[in-house]
C-alpha cells in the first residue's frame, strides 16, 4: 500500500481531491495515513476528520516544531509527502531524508512567479499585474531550492481581462486537482525518470 502523508495549512481542497480519488478508485493501492497541520483554524482539519483520517495539529511557534514534524514523518515512513498549501519552509534535513518523495503544488507555471514572496493569493495578484495571458499550476519535487525542484506536471489556464486574483485562483484550483491526481498515479507506477529540472514520462 502506497503511503501518503499530507502537510497542509489551509482549506485543503487538494487534500480532498486526493481522498476522493482514492475512495473512487482513480488512485489505486494508496492511502493517506496522516494529515499534519500547523494552523488550528484550517478547514483541512475538518476534511481529515470527515474522511476518517485523524489529523495531527502541531503549533509552528514551538521551538522544536521541525523536530516534531521529523519524528512524525519517521514514524509514518511515507512513500510520498504532499505539501498542500503548507505555509512553512521545509528544513534541509527533512528534505535530505526524503529525496524525491516530497512534492509541492505551486499556483503558477514555474519558474514564473515562484520563489521567495510568491505564495497563495500573492501569486495570482502578481500574474494579473504583469499582464500575463496564461497562468496555471505546477506539481514539482520539493528541494532545498524553493520552487525550483524537477517539474512533474503543469496545467495551463487562460487569464482573461476580467479575472481577479480570486477568480484566477478558482480556475487554477480545478486544474490543481486533476494535475495532483495524475502526478500521484505517475509516482506510484514509477513510470518516469528525472532529467535535470523535468520529469520524463516513459
Amino acid at each position: 500500500m502506497y503511503n501518503i502523508v499530507v502537510l497542509a495549512s489551509g482549506n485543503g481542497s487538494n487534500f480532498q481531491a486526493v481522498v476522493d480519488a482514492i475512495d473512487n478508485g482513480v488512485i489505486n493501492d494508496a492511502k493517506i495515513s496522516k494529515l499534519i497541520c500547523n494552523n488550528k483554524r484550517a478547514y483541512v482539519l475538518q476534511r481529515a476528520r470527515d474522511s476518517g483520517i485523524m489529523p495531527v495539529l502541531v503549533d509552528s511557534k514551538k521551538e522544536d516544531y521541525n523536530n516534531i514534524i521529523s519524528e512524525i514523518l519517521a514514524a509514518e515512513n511515507p512513500d510520498l509527502i504532499l505539501l498542500d498549501g503548507y505555509m512553512k519552509i521545509i528544513p534541509d534535513n527533512i528534505i535530505d531524508a526524503y529525496p524525491f518523495k516530497m512534492i509541492n503544488l505551486h499556483p503558477s507555471l514555474l519558474p514564473a512567479f515562484g520563489g521567495k514572496g510568491y505564495y497563495g493569493g500573492k501569486v495570482h495578484e502578481a500574474v494579473i499585474k504583469s499582464g500575463a495571458r496564461f497562468s496555471g499550476c505546477t506539481i514539482h519535487f520539493a528541494t532545498k531550492d524553493v520552487d525550483n525542484g524537477p517539474i512533474i506536471d503543469q496545467r495551463v489556464v487562460e487569464v482573461s481581462d476580467i479575472d481577479t486574483p480570486e477568480s484566477l485562483e478558482e480556475k487554477i484550483h480545478e486544474e490543481e486537482h486533476k494535475s495532483l491526481v495524475y502526478s500521484i498515479n505517475l509516482l506510484i507506477t514509477k513510470r518516469y525518470s528525472i532529467n535535470g529540472k523535468r520529469v520524463i514520462r516513459e
